[in-house]
């Protein structure tokens, strides 16, 4: 099918527009820039030329393909709701035009949005819309409830591998070589799960081929949850700086606008998604990439 991707040369998008055509399918990406648009030629996708913040644009897009996959996202968090707002206008778009059709439509949100005491599981939605980001979800379940065939594939809140200059990862390694200490709130017994990008992207073209229930949900999950006190001693390790514990006062100096995420308790199950898509994760674990030269690439 033709497929029309949003944030088709972002980290995840880049790669996703791969493994769309490498299964046949035929890809055209959003292009904001002139850069952009050669990287999407470069790779051999057709471009569509629009942002995120014109809803004609991604509108045309949308009456242009037979599929669609929704990874654009404006990452500022200095001004968080705003582009979350953003996200649900984008996804609210996109499902006007696809009412009374069959197109497939996969979004993205993360597991950390729809967080819960506990394990997640792929049944578990969003209880309130008091987080900024479960608009995006919100806006989901609103269009599925016009019959619009959504998916939403729940990223974790690390999506590593090779190239991430910009996750959650590489933040936490720039302020630990700015304060001179990888740090922890509490002991740091919170968990993370974690997907390598490889198989995340993998997971996006089976829930676009998949013919799944409207708002169905599927899991980017590799590592169930691993514990933020191993990813900050391994991070002190390669460094070589000491590791510290804080209390949640002392983190909001330390770690700033990033503390709500080094705080997440994010324990996700993937088995439902392993189970319906026939999808394992098979590439690297967050652990090994990053004890590995991903994160720390060896000077020789």
């Amino acid at each position: 099918m033709k497929v029309f991707v949003t944030g088709a040369t972002g980290f995840v998008g880049s790669e996703v527009i791969k493994e769309l055509m490498s299964a046949g399918h035929e890809v055209l990406g959003l292009a904001r820039s002139e850069e952009s648009a050669r990287k999407l030629e470069a790779a051999g996708a057709g471009v569509h030329r629009g942002d995120l913040n014109d809803l004609e644009s991604i509108k045309a897009g949308a009456q242009a393909a037979d599929g669609l996959i929704h990874c654009g996202f404006i990452h500022d968090f200095t001004r968080f709701p705003e582009v979350c707002a953003i996200d649900k206008e984008v996804i609210e778009a996109i499902g006007s035009v696809l009412e009374g059709t069959d197109k497939p439509f996969v979004i993205t949100s993360g597991t950390a949005v729809a967080g819960k005491p506990g394990l997640l599981t792929e049944e578990d939605r969003v209880q309130s819309s008091a987080n900024p980001r479960t608009a995006t979800e919100l806006a989901a379940d609103a269009v599925a409830a016009k019959g619009v065939k959504v998916s939403v594939v729940r990223l974790s809140p690390s999506v590593h591998g090779d190239g991430d200059k910009h996750g959650f990862v590489p933040i936490l390694i720039g302020i630990a070589k700015e304060k001179g200490v990888s740090a922890m709130i509490g002991e740091g017994t919170n968990v993370w799960p974690g997907v390598h990008r490889l198989d995340a992207v993998k997971l996006y073209r089976l829930a676009l081929e998949k013919s799944a229930p409207a708002g169905t949900r599927y899991h980017a999950v590799g590592d169930q949850g691993v514990v933020f006190k191993e990813i900050a001693q391994t991070i002190a390790e390669k460094l070589g700086v000491p590791t510290t514990s804080l209390s949640p006062d002392e983190a909001a100096g330390h770690f700033t606008w990033f503390t709500h995420f080094a705080m997440f308790n994010n324990p996700s199950s993937s088995e439902a998604t392993q189970q319906a898509l026939g999808w394992k994760p098979t590439h690297a674990t967050l652990m090994e990439d990053l004890k590995g030269d991903v994160y720390f690439p060896s000077e020789n």
